[in-house]
């Protein structure tokens, strides 16, 4: 009898094995979402959707925009530092391993990861793929793709990628379903966050053609919600909903991509671009001049309401913007000859006669944020500064970083003296109506401008400038050319915006280096405009993104913030209330925005064409 029934054994052990296995694959390890700091998501593991979200939502009907970008795209997809791509391919065309939450600083829930596994010491992160993960052609999403799309955007794409993932030590691909990323240190909080928020391309489809080039205008295959219908080289792009979309019932998609089709159209004059919303050949753009949202869509659409103007997410934090130095100018490595410059562009003059006082003045590098230094610093802060005394400004410990502020009169002659002074200490003298150093060199610079539209506000500053003798030269150029000259730091001054790409930073991360940092300063298709290479500013970041909690993170923010006003390294524009829109009123908006994003994924269609009182563009109204 024990003869016999050793065989039976065996089986059903090796039987139990197989099964246990087989749950173990189905169930995979690890969590539903990542927080920087291992904090609680807002969503529990069992949500349905996202607060931002009516998942009763129709689906069908279309949306037509404007680019945010004036000017033609010169190729696809938006992950190359020269030319320009099409941001929304990021969002509708590609899925990220992990969604980010719109109403939360920086949390990822699994999208195409059905789990996530992050080391309790910070040295790596696993994705476990969902196995219903498709492309658009219904092939299926592998960890092979997973490193062909690391690998890519490290080789190919743009420098931010390599600073973004720059702690990155090896990629191995553990099975079809599952990946592994080791880090370098465990100092880089964000490191696991930002490879779940990357989004995965085909391998079968971009390893025949040149990556490097955007893939020129040929229509990408995607994982997305979205594939490319039909591409006008230059001037538009449509993308038509896939019904078929494998992830159109997951939690982080409900409610989401509603319209089955959306055209993002490039037009080369802004002008006309208003002109055209006002004729309804489009639906909606989001508006970059004050003057033009107050009176620039004035007309009989706007009047009845089948054109609506709004202000959307009041409540998201600001982008940096000003008016860089490039401090590889000998003339602007004087902090005395910044601060002067500083002082002679009359905000509140420009912001009254020319934007309608609509905005509001820049006073940090993280405008509307709990990281803006609006404080003295506390005891924790000036612990991390200490050690930076001497390297530093003083005012840094001492002072609340200001802007300069005038009455708005356009007179400002006690900002001129405060500039001569400051000239003066640096060297500075007036001879025959100029200020010239001790080689006789007048001091003078060009301001460099690829956009258009900023003769009015800078007419103003060249003249006050030229009122004490510096002498501006303002140099309009095509955009082209401008991106060349950007990247190769062939500028004095110019409108920038930190990141680059105007999306507010929450939740920072590595990609502080890509703006300030010393190996960024003269990397092509580095955000560091101001060509920036300070040891202060370097350890700043460091603090920043090795910190261990968010308040940790926060006094290294306000630390840095500090250190950068301080150092005058731009004159500070302003910003945004929230973001200016104007649309066509036929659309419904769910009853809770998104805290962090205008959520214009989440609209849908009520009326094919713009309605004069109704529908209501609100959910429930």
């Amino acid at each position: 009898m024990p003869i016999s029934t050793r065989p039976l054994l065996h089986l059903c052990f090796c039987l139990c094995l197989g099964l246990i296995a087989a749950a173990q694959a189905v169930a995979a390890p690890g969590t539903y979402a990542l927080t920087v700091y291992g904090e609680a998501p807002k969503y529990p593991a069992d949500f349905k959707h996202f607060d931002f979200v009516n998942p009763a939502a129709p689906k069908g009907g279309s949306l037509s925009r404007a680019s945010m970008e004036i000017g033609q795209f010169n190729y696809i997809l938006p992950y190359l530092d020269q030319g320009t791509g099409v941001a929304q391919v990021d969002q509708w065309l590609y899925s990220p391993l992990a969604f980010r939450s719109l109403d939360e600083p920086y949390t990822v829930y699994g999208l195409i990861a059905q789990t996530m596994e992050r080391d309790p010491n910070g040295l790596w992160v696993r994705f476990h793929l969902n196995p219903a993960a498709r492309f658009a052609d219904d092939t299926p999403i592998t960890a092979d793709d997973v490193a062909f799309t690391y690998n890519t955007l490290m080789s190919k794409g743009s420098l931010s990628f390599r600073m973004l993932y720059g702690d990155v030590k090896e990629v191995l691909v553990e099975n079809p379903q599952q990946i592994l990323f080791t880090f370098k240190t465990n100092q880089n909080r964000t490191l696991a966050l930002d490879l779940a928020s990357m989004r995965i391309l085909p391998q079968h489809w971009w390893q025949t053609r040149n990556f490097a080039n955007g893939g020129g205008f040929e229509a990408p295959l995607g994982s997305g919600p979205y594939s490319v219908a039909q591409v006008v080289p230059g001037r538009s792009i449509t993308f038509a909903r896939n019904p078929n979309w494998w992830a159109k019932d997951l939690p982080v998609s409900k409610g989401l991509y509603n319209f089955d089709r959306l055209t993002v159209n490039f037009y080369i004059d802004i002008d006309v671009t208003r002109e055209l919303l006002k004729a309804a050949a489009f639906d909606y753009n989001r508006e970059f001049s004050a003057t033009g949202f107050t009176i620039g869509y004035e007309s009989p659409a706007l009047s009845d309401g089948r054109l609506q103007r709004a202000v959307l997410a009041k409540h998201k934090p600001g982008a940096a913007q000003g008016f860089a130095f490039n401090l590889q100018n000998p003339f602007f490595q004087d902090r005395r000859v910044r601060q002067a410059i500083s002082l002679l562009w009359d905000f509140e003059w420009t912001n009254k006669q020319m934007m309608r006082n609509f905005y509001v003045r820049l006073q940090s590098y993280f405008p509307k944020s709990t990281m803006a230094a609006t404080e003295l610093p506390d005891a924790r802060e000036l612990e991390i500064l200490e050690p930076l005394r001497g390297q530093v400004p003083e005012e840094v410990f001492t002072q609340v970083y200001q802007a300069p502020k005038t009455d708005g009169s356009g007179n400002i002659r006690d900002k001129q003296l405060q500039a001569l002074a400051l000239l003066k200490q640096a060297g500075w003298t007036p001879k025959d109506n100029k200020l010239v150093n001790a080689q006789g060199e007048q001091l003078s610079f060009t301001f460099l401008d690829g956009q258009g539209g900023f003769d009015r506000m800078l007419l103003p500053f060249m003249r006050n400038l030229a009122q004490i003798g510096i002498k501006m030269e303002l140099r309009k150029i095509d955009a082209a050319q401008y991106i060349n000259r950007f990247n190769s730091r062939d500028y004095d001054m110019i409108a920038a915006q930190f990141p680059r790409s105007g999306q507010p930073i929450v939740s920072p991360g590595r990609e502080m280096y890509d703006m300030y940092g010393s190996r960024s300063a003269t990397q092509p298709g580095s955000s560091n405009s101001m060509v920036l290479r300070d040891p202060a500013v370097d350890l700043l970041l460091d603090g920043l993104v090795q910190a261990n909690s968010r308040d940790e993170m926060v006094h290294y923010a306000r630390a840095l913030d500090r250190v950068l006003l301080w150092g005058y390294y731009m004159i500070p524009n302003y910003y945004s209330i929230g973001t200016p829109t104007v649309y066509q009123n036929r659309f419904g908006r769910p009853a809770k925005e998104p805290l962090y994003d205008e959520g214009l994924d989440s609209w849908w269609e009520v009326s094919k064409t713009a309605q004069p009182a109704a529908p209501s563009t609100q959910e429930g109204q």
